[in-house]
């Protein structure tokens, strides 16, 4: 039989100090160690990759800076000189008088050091400065262009006023006077700091890009698009040839390459959208400057990566953008690089193939 231990009140309250030195002294060995432990899985572990998501090349989308939009001279004798085109994210081209045709370049967040040839503006090329929010880069204006900037309100730098301090006349260049005016990116900027224009913009790009490659082969209506040719007049065709190692399609003016006289390497391009709307003579103008019937819906291509589809257009007022749609009615989206506007007179060739 077990012998029962009695244990007085005092024994008790020495057993449970006992007890509890014990405890504490073995808390004071074991937490440092697992702590130590623990602070070296931490240490060994490896870190977790951080995810980068891709953005575009062609634009920074959050950028709040304002585009500028510049009137490039394509006369004949200024092509050859013209500088800058491929820093332009798009490029619009259009009919003037005498079946040339003029380019609109539009730069954002760039620092190309010269552009141009620049030249005087047309009232048309307003609206695509305006759908843009572009500030706007001209040397002269025809009458027409002067009374339209001032009732659209267009935010404008023009030669004529400003041509010592944010152009410059290329005197090296052996042609007339009227094709050797050009700008840079610095003076831009600058011009637009010392007029207050603003220089933030909240308006979203025009067009829609996808950063990964659109395969237009499947699509509705696709055509092979290695050559395409789109005739402005009579003397004016501009034309491109898709480099399937570039991925790009290289521009020719007139069966000639179109090249860059600074860095002479052709010009080329990811996208293009080709349409064509009305042009006229404006009765009574001396020169035969033209009027678009720009403003309104239409069917054209876009072009890209070898192939074409068609599209349909619509701008339904001179300040709005212009809407670009598949033919299933969803928005156009567009590769990541630039994109030439081709905005033919109605009736013109155009030649996919």
């Amino acid at each position: 039989m077990r012998k029962r231990i009695h244990l007085t009140k005092q024994k008790k309250r020495i057993l449970i100090v006992f007890f509890s030195i014990l405890l504490f002294v073995g808390l004071i060995f074991t937490v440092p160690t697992f702590f130590k432990k623990f602070d070296l899985q931490i240490l060994n572990k490896e870190p977790e990759p951080e995810i980068v998501l891709p953005k575009l090349k062609i634009l920074d989308l959050d950028s709040n800076t304002r585009p500028v939009a510049v009137m490039i001279n394509n006369h004949n004798q200024a092509r050859k000189y013209h500088a800058g085109l491929q820093d332009a994210y798009m490029v619009y081209e259009m009919i003037v008088e005498g079946g040339l045709t003029r380019l609109m370049a539009l730069y954002k967040d760039a620092s190309t050091q010269k552009i141009g040839s620049i030249r005087s503006a047309r009232h048309y090329y307003l609206d695509y400065a305006l759908e843009n929010d572009a500030i706007y880069m001209h040397w002269g204006y025809s009458e027409y262009a002067m009374n339209d900037i001032k009732n659209l309100n267009v935010n404008h730098i023009d030669g004529m006023a400003y041509g010592n301090k944010y152009f410059w006349k290329d005197k090296s260049l052996r042609i007339a006077t009227e094709h050797t005016a050009f700008s840079s990116m610095d003076k831009i900027n600058q011009g637009i700091s010392d007029l207050n224009i603003r220089n933030t913009t909240n308006v979203e790009p025009l067009l829609h890009y996808s950063i990964d490659a659109i395969d237009l082969s499947s699509m509705e209506g696709a055509i092979p698009a290695n050559q395409v040719v789109i005739k402005y007049s009579g003397s004016m065709t501009t034309s491109y040839e898709y480099d399937a190692e570039l991925l790009q399609y290289k521009r020719s003016v007139n069966n000639a390459p179109h090249m860059d006289y600074e860095g002479n390497f052709q010009y080329t391009t990811k996208n293009i959208i080709t349409y064509q709307v009305k042009n006229t003579t404006i009765r009574g103008d001396a020169k035969g400057r033209q009027d678009l019937a720009n403003i309104g819906s239409g069917e054209g291509y876009f072009i890209s990566n070898g192939y074409a589809v068609p599209i349909i257009w619509e701008k339904k007022s001179r300040t709005s953008k212009t809407v670009y749609k598949l033919k299933n009615g969803t928005e156009l989206k567009v590769n990541d690089g630039n994109t030439y506007i081709q905005i033919q007179p109605v009736g013109q060739t155009l030649t996919i193939s």
